[in-house]
């Protein structure tokens, strides 16, 4: 899992915009659709001042926007847009949470998408921030990705109600994509846990107990990430009674609700996977503790085997003259034999007392 610089991150102002991604070598690109129910254009590699001949108001515009290190273009966006410096900070900033911003004439939005990382133990971590304004949808990325890949091709190809419906409706469907990822995350950590699990039944192998800890730590991450997703999605449920950011149908704001449904049922699922790492945690202990017992066991009967045993021994030791034993023929074959006879009943006692 990428490991966010918190403190550069809040050392940034908002009048000095600096991109604090990793994705730094990725060129800046933009794309357009204008489509409505009857027609669909769309555009790629224009300039920001091309904006103004290609963009239909009575049309639904959305502006895909891949790359972020590039400021100074992002600034003239911004300034097409209207964007304010407190908006092209979070845009910039990948350290700030989710969060959901309403103004009279626009909605800005930002969440993280996160995904496995191969075959690794780790999360890869975007930011995606969403901008819509009457007609206008523009999304930004850290890196071209194939996260909206299906939904371009829904629009191509006119699938389902998506160029019948208005710019909030293309956000909701973009939202629904990038949790859907979520959904996808949970299910590889979930295949890595039940592994772990079944690792802990056969193995009591240290690393297993930090693969443990690994998942335990992508399950807090994946949980403070869908939290501040909840509460900004019950916000949006909640603008069409505010009477400030008016652009949204009213018919729209129910498949917002089903999004915030989504974000309880995953936060739910993390709370039972946590559970099941927090068994397969203490399985592992508990099976540490049952092993060492069992040593512990095992080495305290060959002791009390062996405390006769060297009593006789520490006795015929002892450098007495006059010791009967010592001048008989069979002395030793004797002292022998009731070592050996000590021996296996105390072997058949304890295997009747069932200590081990």
């Amino acid at each position: 899992m990428r490991k966010i610089k918190y403190k550069k991150g809040r050392k940034l102002q908002p009048y000095n915009l600096e991109y604090t991604g990793i994705h730094k070598n990725k060129e800046s690109e933009m794309q357009l659709f204008v489509y409505d129910n009857l027609d669909l254009i769309e555009y790629e590699d224009f300039k920001v001042s091309d904006l103004d001949k290609f963009i239909n108001v009575q049309k639904t515009n959305w502006i895909n926007i891949h790359g972020l290190n590039n400021v100074e273009w992002l600034k003239s966006i911004g300034a097409y847009f209207k964007i304010d410096n407190f908006m092209l900070a979070d845009i910039l900033n990948t350290t700030r949470r989710t969060k959901l911003a309403e103004s009279q004439d626009s909605l800005f939005f930002n969440i993280k998408s996160l995904l496995p990382a191969g075959n690794s133990d780790n999360i890869s971590v975007e930011q995606i921030s969403f901008l819509i304004k009457d007609g206008i949808l523009v999304s930004f990325q850290e890196k071209r990705s194939d996260f909206f890949t299906h939904i371009r091709e829904r629009i191509r190809t006119h699938s389902g109600i998506v160029r019948t419906k208005k710019a909030d409706y293309l956000l909701y469907i973009l939202l629904d994509a990038i949790m859907e990822n979520f959904y996808i995350t949970i299910e590889n950590e979930e295949d890595k846990v039940e592994e772990l699990i079944n690792l802990t039944k056969e193995s009591a192998d240290p690393l297993i107990l930090e693969r443990i800890e690994k998942h335990r730590d992508n399950f807090n991450f994946l949980k403070r990430s869908i939290i501040p997703l909840r509460d900004s999605l019950y916000d949006i449920k909640s603008i069409k009674d505010d009477n400030v950011f008016n652009a949204m149908e009213a018919d729209n704001f129910s498949f917002f609700t089903r999004l915030h449904q989504k974000s309880l049922e995953l936060l739910e699922q993390i709370e039972s996977d946590m559970g099941s790492l927090e068994s397969a945690s203490n399985f592992f202990f508990s099976a540490q503790t049952h092993k060492m017992n069992e040593i512990m066991k095992t080495l305290t009967i060959v002791s009390a085997i062996f405390i006769p045993l060297t009593f006789i021994v520490g006795v015929y030791g002892m450098n007495f003259e006059y010791m009967p034993e010592l001048k008989r023929h069979y002395g030793y074959q004797t002292v022998m034999g009731a070592m050996f006879l000590i021996v296996i009943g105390m072997i058949i006692y304890f295997k009747k007392r069932r200590w081990f």
